[in-house]
């Protein structure tokens, strides 16, 4: 800190930006940490105890290295950089990561030889109960969008048998089967918001202040600090699957921005800093963001039904000769785009539910074998 204040007379008269000034502390807030980690790691010990702190500490580096490389590749995504960022390959890739850090952290559990009887393992159950109530929220709101896929498919029949032989008993049809996938989107939309209001705690998203060098984070040979770096980036993770897959609101627009209110990455480490990164993108986006469910299938499935309500009517689909047939085909393209976008939404929810399952019956493993690890010892 004694360098940062002698630094800042040189940047009041050089006056570079904020965004300068930021990189600038950034650096030597990472050089403090660089040395703090140091001289903790090699204080007061021979070199027996340095190595087997080398040897201890080699496990959060991996998990750490991996979880940057994760973030950057997420941030990384085309779709992340578009505004149909909410696809839901993005959203299986969010929920891969998530799955990946969680069977990491758990996976080095052996090589860090956890003391028994600690509090490592409370905060670990802690972490995991609330990983799990919330990818069950979320697996339930994308579950509904079956229903709502199998209401699209009957809308689509319906007006094909109308184009392909017009009669009022299938005009009727079509424009029925066109209201009722419409109600079915509204009522999927109501149903995830209901759930998000009393099933989420939007406090248990919050960032943790995480202040890597702080002596508390190395306790348990690291575990305690990547269970911090988990709880973190798991945050944002949850926050997006939440956001495209159950609902977006004021409430998680809210707790998007409190969620790092109390988090400042004051020594820069690269693991914080990449958290950052996430969740500015994140703020950026939802800048942009409309309220509802925001993955992009669904998006435009629901916008192509309205443009094909639209159609239909100025197209005349009351009425039941050939020259209202003959006239629909732009009834018959917007039709089988929707297909086509229906079925990508049916595949890409089945496939995101299934993501979801792995995690949650890893989570049920991974308790019951740290369990079963500690009463052994």
């Amino acid at each position: 800190m004694a360098l940062i204040r002698c630094l800042e007379p040189l940047s009041l008269t050089l006056q570079p930006s904020f965004a300068e000034i930021y990189c600038r502390e950034e650096k030597i807030r990472a050089s403090v940490f660089s040395v703090r980690a140091t001289i903790r790691r090699f204080k007061g010990r021979g070199g027996e105890g340095r190595g087997e702190e080398r040897q201890t500490m080699e496990p959060s580096s991996d998990f750490f290295a991996f979880l940057v490389r994760g973030v950057d590749e997420l941030l990384g995504d085309a779709s992340f950089s578009s505004s149909d960022f909410m696809s839901l390959q993005f959203l299986q890739r969010a929920a891969a990561l998530l799955r990946a850090l969680h069977s990491r952290l758990t996976g080095l559990v052996r090589k860090l030889h956890l003391p028994v009887g600690e509090r490592w393992l409370d905060e670990y159950m802690d972490e995991s109960s609330r990983l799990w109530d919330v990818c069950r929220v979320i697996k339930l709101g994308v579950a509904g969008m079956e229903n709502y896929c199998s209401a699209g498919a009957d809308m689509v029949a319906a007006v094909e048998r109308w184009r392909r032989g017009p009669t009022a008993q299938l005009a009727r049809q079509a424009m029925r089967a066109v209201s009722i996938c419409r109600r079915e989107a509204t009522g999927l939309e109501e149903e995830n918001r209901a759930l998000m209001e009393t099933r989420i705690e939007l406090s248990s998203l919050k960032l943790e202040e995480a202040s890597w060098a702080e002596s508390r984070y190395d306790a348990f040979n690291g575990f305690r600090s990547m269970l911090c770096a988990l709880r973190n980036a798991g945050s944002l993770l949850l926050l997006i699957l939440l956001w495209g897959s159950v609902h977006y609101g004021p409430d998680l627009a809210a707790a998007l921005a409190a969620a790092g209110e109390a988090y400042s990455p004051f020594f820069a480490s690269e693991t914080s800093l990449c958290v950052a990164r996430l969740r500015q993108r994140m703020v950026a986006e939802a800048g942009r963001a409309a309220p509802g469910i925001r993955m992009r299938e669904f998006r435009r499935v629901r916008a192509r039904t309205e443009e094909l309500r639209e159609e239909l009517e100025s197209a005349g689909a009351w009425r039941c000769d050939a020259e209202a047939a003959a006239g629909g085909g732009r009834v018959k393209e917007m039709a089988e785009e929707l297909k086509g976008w229906l079925g990508m939404l049916r595949s890409g929810s089945e496939s995101l539910v299934g993501e979801l399952d792995d995690l949650l019956d890893e989570i049920v493993e991974a308790r019951k074998k740290l369990s079963y690890l500690c009463s052994r010892r």
